[in-house]
């Protein structure tokens, strides 16, 4: 994703926020998806950072088939993420994807498409 790809889902996408992470995220006609993830330096120093966007990117991987259709995604980390185990980001990534899918279904439903 370029910077406009980001700055398009900031201003126009969904957005849901739990404990730790900040999801945006809009469908984007491509068929396919697209992840962006932001660690800023509040969370930590680069190896902090390194792993938290390693175990998102981990996460999406093994997830992306609950996202059948083309979605542009940006997960963006709080400043408590450093202190999580890779367990907890996966239990706090899956609870906020229930949530999404939650609300697709809904859209989907209410726009008459499923």
């Amino acid at each position: 994703m370029r910077r406009a790809d980001f700055k398009k889902l900031s201003g126009d996408g969904s957005r849901i926020e739990g404990d730790y992470f900040v999801i945006l995220y809009s469908q984007n006609g491509l068929g396919k998806m697209r992840l962006g993830v932001t660690v800023s330096k509040r969370v930590g120093h680069a190896v902090i950072r390194n792993r938290v966007k390693r175990l998102v990117r981990e996460f999406f991987r093994l997830h992306k088939a609950l996202f059948s259709d083309s979605y542009d995604v940006n997960v963006i980390a709080k400043s408590g993420t450093s202190n999580l185990s890779s367990r907890q980001i996966k239990g706090a990534l899956e609870a906020m994807v229930r949530d999404i899918l939650r609300d697709c279904k809904h859209e989907a439903v209410s726009a008459g498409t499923h």
